[in-house]
């Protein structure tokens, strides 16, 4: 009997630790403190702009009541990618699979006209970063997706307009994906980096080879485990992962 029990956590163990795992932790790179939150593949993603009247979420409290009213919550959530002034996005942007904004080259949008950019694709099963172009060539069935730039990292390389001596320091956000679309990274840098140390964090230190920014200066963060509640002005497009109440509350 004992050995059966040994052999029961260890069968156990694993999955129990995963279970227990935050979906939101507190690192460090190079003296930068960021928050890093993770989602994979089969988690409820969303993305959020206004709700079916057309007003305007703004924040992640508008957000919550609206998933409240279905039984919902937001586990985590920050927003994703860069806006007009009056909140429509810059770029493509997909809600249940209808094109809302169509996809865009640059242009003169600031940091979004640093090209490559690149979207961020939630479709059912898999997590991707894609370059604009090679999504305009061959674009994937999102369920969910985000335009948004520069590219931080592509197939591994830095973007190449991202200088390690820029002082342009901001705190910063973007996503990261896993080489299989199996799982993703969103970052929150809570320390002003610069454009080369942010991509850097998300290929040297997550390991990863494709990532995009979202925003900065505005950049905020609703992640409860790491008692982040942030506000300020409203917001555009926002992305969160969406778990039950009843689940959140365990």
């Amino acid at each position: 009997m004992r050995a059966l029990g040994i052999a029961l956590l260890l069968c156990l163990g694993p999955a129990v630790s995963a279970a227990e795992a935050p979906a939101c932790t507190a690192q460090s790179f190079e003296g930068v403190r960021y928050s890093v939150c993770t989602a994979n593949a089969d988690d409820d993603l969303r993305l959020f702009h206004s709700d079916s009247e057309g007003r305007l979420y703004g924040g992640f409290p508008a957000v919550n009541r609206a998933l409240e009213a279905e039984g919902q919550r937001l586990a985590f959530a920050a927003n994703a990618g860069m806006y007009h002034d009056d909140r429509r996005p810059v770029g493509l942007f997909i809600e249940n699979g209808e094109t809302r904004s169509p996809i865009a080259d640059g242009g003169g949008y600031g940091n979004f006209g640093l090209t490559p950019n690149g979207v961020f694709c939630i479709e059912p099963g898999r997590l991707s970063v894609i370059e604009t172009q090679a999504f305009r060539a061959n674009p994937p069935a999102c369920t969910y997706a985000t335009q948004s730039g520069p590219m931080l990292v592509l197939g591994g390389d830095l973007h190449p307009k991202l200088l390690p001596e820029s002082d342009s320091l901001l705190l910063r956000n973007g996503v990261g994906v896993s080489e299989d679309g199996q799982q993703a990274w969103f970052v929150m840098a809570d320390d002003p980096v610069n454009f080369h140390a942010f991509a850097r964090f998300f290929r040297d230190e997550l390991g990863l080879r494709d990532a995009l920014f979202f925003d900065g200066k505005v950049s905020r963060i609703f992640a409860p485990e790491l008692e982040r509640y942030d506000s300020g002005l409203a917001l555009g497009v926002i992305l969160g992962k969406v778990v039950s109440a009843e689940a959140l509350s365990n």
